[in-house]
């Protein structure tokens, strides 16, 4: 785990490892949740980086039947 500090102007830096593995870029949106006591930020994605994300998921499942 890594520490980081706010800023005055409330701002934090992300350390580089963490933006290097989650591939996050200069001006990129993040959606910002209070839960459980903590901050957490979520990376905004384009449509097209999610393509192919729920491959494999499983779907042999039962529906409520308003639902099919």
């Amino acid at each position: 785990m890594q520490s980081v500090t706010v800023s005055p102007k409330y701002q934090v830096v992300i350390p580089k490892n963490i933006r290097e593995s989650l591939k996050l870029r200069p001006g990129q949106k993040m959606q910002v949740i209070e839960y459980a006591g903590r901050i957490e930020l979520i990376p905004e994605r384009e449509i097209s980086e999610l393509r192919g994300f729920l491959k494999g998921i499983n779907t042999e499942f039962k529906r409520e039947e308003d639902r099919l």
